[in-house]
């Protein structure tokens, strides 16, 4: 397991995270994760296993369809931070765009049909 930390883009909500080396990331083709466009963990990540930092009370969430899955964004940047997902409720999948270390955008992808649910 590894260690990673990151934020939203102004910096008002920051995390951290273990979950097993990212080595590729996850897109999701749902209504809204297909709009997003972001790059999530393609492991899901248990409660006791990320931190969340929002001092400000910035943190909102979003939640459509079903009403399971919580969208986490910034309400001052719009940055998505992460998800709880809608099949695993309270267990999350983070924005590797907002981890710093890394860079999503060049990691091999793989498709989540999450149109499909």
């Amino acid at each position: 397991m590894k260690k990673y930390e990151g934020s939203c883009h102004c910096g008002a909500i920051a995390f951290a995270f273990v979950c097993p080396e990212v080595k590729r990331i996850m897109r999701c083709d749902c209504s809204l994760c297909a709009r997003k466009g972001i790059a999530m963990t393609t492991t899901t990540i248990a409660p006791n296993d990320i931190e969340i930092c929002d001092p400000e009370g910035v943190l909102a969430t979003y939640q459509f369809g079903t009403m399971t899955a919580r969208h986490h964004f910034c309400s001052r940047c719009g940055i998505h931070a992460f998800v709880e997902t809608r099949l695993n409720p309270g267990h999350y999948r983070v924005n590797l765009g907002c981890v710093d270390e890394l860079d999503a955008m060049r990691l091999p992808e793989e498709l989540y049909d999450g149109n499909s649910l």
